[in-house]
């Protein structure tokens, strides 16, 4: 049994000298770490220097941003601005530079007014993208709106605008449509030759049952200014432009009037079966047959 165990624990030269290497690199393992900690010796800070630092990130940080958050347009502003009672509406660069703002908010509201914006009221200033709190702080106890700027260019209450021959002037003053809507309105009513109904301008992008419930006792419509389609001498082309037609639909209506002849009235029109009875009441009222 002993020389069983004996030959069992029993190392050769080979073994006995791996277990020492083995001990060896678990010694340096364990030990690696208090030898770094003697050459490399960690930097104190210094709280002083390190709040110092920090107050003078808070103060550039505060230049560029305001308190939401957003950053502010600063560059370029006066530091000794000069205070004067004004009129926002068309106040030239220069005045708004010598009040101390910066190029780019000079630059907003002016792009503002391009678009046909308007300042009726002190605070419609602080609306304005750019105009941070302080500004505007600063600048309203000098704002100073004639009442003649109040004066609004809509319609009073119970007139009207006829719908087929006002421009875009006109139509802009009815409440609820703007120049880009005016001119939708405008195209739309040259591809039909007019309105006859006032529904007819919910087909219009951007007319909701909302959107026409707010405009359509502003307007009126005549009928009799309606431009009429000469149908018997029309072309493909012209009539392409109806946006009542399908491309297949004015195709028919040219090659029944090439084969057939002129129409003579609605009920001619009866024979193309392209055309339902819901297209032909629709497009009545835009044909002529002389």
């Amino acid at each position: 049994m002993i020389p069983q165990l004996k030959n069992y624990l029993s190392l050769t030269k080979k073994e006995w000298n791996g277990m020492v290497m083995l001990v060896i690199l678990i010694a340096l393992t364990l030990a690696s770490p208090y030898v770094y900690q003697l050459w490399h010796k960690d930097s104190i800070i210094n709280p002083k220097d390190f709040d110092r630092a920090i107050g003078q990130l808070s103060k550039a940080g505060a230049g560029n941003a305001d308190s939401s958050g957003n950053e502010t347009l600063s560059d370029n502003k006066l530091t000794n601005p000069v205070l004067f009672d004004f009129n926002p509406n068309k106040l030239p660069a220069a005045k708004w530079k010598a009040l101390g703002l910066s190029d780019k908010q000079i630059a907003i509201i002016q792009h503002f007014e391009v678009k046909g914006g308007h300042f009726y009221k002190n605070t419609d200033l602080q609306k304005i993208y750019g105009i941070t709190p302080a500004d505007y702080l600063r600048l309203e106890p000098y704002i100073d709106i004639p009442g003649a700027d109040y004066v609004s260019n809509k319609l009073k209450p119970g007139a009207t605008v006829e719908l087929n021959t006002a421009d875009s002037a006109q139509l802009t003053e009815v409440r609820g449509i703007g120049p880009s809507f005016a001119m939708r309105i405008i195209r739309y009513r040259g591809r039909l030759g007019g309105f006859y109904q006032p529904e007819q301008l919910k087909e219009i992008y951007g007319v909701d049952s909302i959107k026409y419930a707010e405009i359509k006792d502003q307007l009126t419509i005549n009928p009799a200014a309606v431009d009429r389609i000469s149908i018997n001498s029309v072309s493909f082309d012209a009539l392409r432009q109806f946006p009542y037609l399908t491309y297949k639909q004015v195709n028919a209506i040219i090659q029944y009037r090439a084969q057939h002849g002129n129409y003579a009235g609605i009920n001619d029109m009866r024979n193309i079966a392209i055309l339902s009875p819901a297209d032909l009441q629709k497009i009545e009222p835009y044909l002529s047959f002389k």
